[in-house]
């Protein structure tokens, strides 16, 4: 990860995190200097429809607000991050948490993944993150 990223770091990141063949619609970013116009370039030259918000308006991606408070209120604030390769293991497991075991009002108390729905065994649990969360299963008899 760069310390400083600068255009031509931010162009590698989007070409490493997009697939030959799955290319979004939309791209929605703010208005750091990193986004240059040779970025711009680039993502047009991908056909992505490139939405900025307007200056100081950071209400205006919601998404990307929403998740990175819960990431926040969830994980970190529990956590003394010791260093990079420290915050990239913590995050990572957080993720798996997130997108498999967490549950999502939005998805009807599931979550994005899906879960299975198991009615027969004793309840188990399995801490994550050590501890702060847990993932509840049944094990069958």
């Amino acid at each position: 990860m760069a310390s400083n990223p600068n255009s031509s770091w931010t162009i590698q990141q989007i070409r490493n995190a997009l697939p030959s063949d799955i290319v979004p619609k939309y791209l929605i970013r703010d208005r750091d200097s990193k986004f240059s116009h040779d970025v711009s370039s680039c993502i047009k030259n991908m056909c992505i429809q490139e939405i900025v918000t307007a200056y100081r308006s950071p209400w205006q991606n919601g998404y990307v607000e929403r998740v990175i408070g819960s990431i926040r209120r969830e994980c970190l604030d529990y956590f003394i991050i010791l260093n990079e390769n420290h915050l990239r293991k913590v995050l990572k497991e957080y993720i798996i948490y997130y997108t498999k075991y967490r549950t999502h009002l939005g998805l009807e108390k599931d979550s994005p993944e899906g879960r299975s729905t198991e009615s027969i065994g004793t309840i188990q649990t399995e801490p994550i993150l050590n501890g702060l969360h847990h993932r509840y299963y049944r094990k069958a008899a």
